[in-house]
């Protein structure tokens, strides 16, 4: 890495910073040390360029936000192109596959995933960024060619949202008190929770350390989806079987 100040081997000076290239800095830099360390004189300093450079691509700590939800969801996309059904796949099996790009994105940037739950309750929805609108958008068309109405298309899509965000924000890691120690109940943090107070806790903690991430997140996923509405093409195509 070169130096802050934008030396002679800096990104700006070799004509190749770019948006990607920042944010891509952004989301390695907060994968790494969290979300605290993120600012536009730090970012600066991981790609070697003066602050100011940098307004040029992210005109300020608020925009780098939205640029971090951007990356993301970006991400997400990349996933899904990469693993591209044909449209006539059944709805439920394409919801599956988004939730799964999604829960690998999640567990990639961890530190990224309260943001992409709060932050778009901050933006109206026409300046979100454009990979939160395409993801969107999929998804209701998905649910469109189903052939639900507009009303429970909405319907189905906001629960498919809540679900995932909801249940990757409730992680395992959640419960880890100390990554290093090898013992189970001090790495768990159980011995900070006094057994009369909080038996039920003692005893269930071990478990959510345990579960299958994505296992939970699909069982619940199908569970939710046989208590929506039936598809008015299910039978079309298959059944919506996942």
């Amino acid at each position: 890495m070169v130096e802050q100040g934008g030396g002679g081997d800096g990104p700006e000076k070799r004509g190749r910073l770019s948006r990607p290239l920042v944010l891509g800095a952004a989301v390695a830099l907060v994968d790494r040390e969290g979300m605290a360390a993120l600012t536009m004189r730090r970012l600066a300093g991981e790609l070697g360029v003066e602050s100011m450079a940098l307004y040029r691509y992210t005109p300020g700590k608020e925009a780098l936000l939205d640029g971090l939800i951007e990356a993301f969801f970006a991400e997400v996309n990349d996933q899904l192109r990469r693993s591209a059904q044909t449209p006539e796949a059944a709805w439920r099996a394409e919801l599956r596959r988004i939730a799964r790009a999604f829960a690998a994105v999640a567990h990639a940037h961890p530190e990224i995933l309260p943001l992409v739950a709060t932050r778009p309750l901050t933006v109206p929805v026409a300046r979100r960024p454009a990979p939160v609108l395409d993801l969107t958008e999929h998804i209701l068309a998905v649910l469109g060619r189903a052939g639900f109405d507009d009303s429970t298309a909405l319907t189905v899509y906001r629960a498919f949202v809540a679900w995932n965000l909801g249940c990757l924000l409730v992680d395992k890691r959640q419960v880890v008190d100390n990554q290093d120690e090898p013992d189970p109940v001090l790495r768990l943090g159980l011995h900070r929770l006094p057994a009369a107070d909080y038996p039920r806790l003692r005893a269930l903690v071990p478990r959510f350390a345990d579960f299958d991430d994505e296992a939970e997140l699909l069982a619940g996923l199908d569970s939710l989806l046989d208590r929506m509405p039936r598809a008015p093409l299910d039978a079309f195509y298959g059944g919506g079987a996942s």
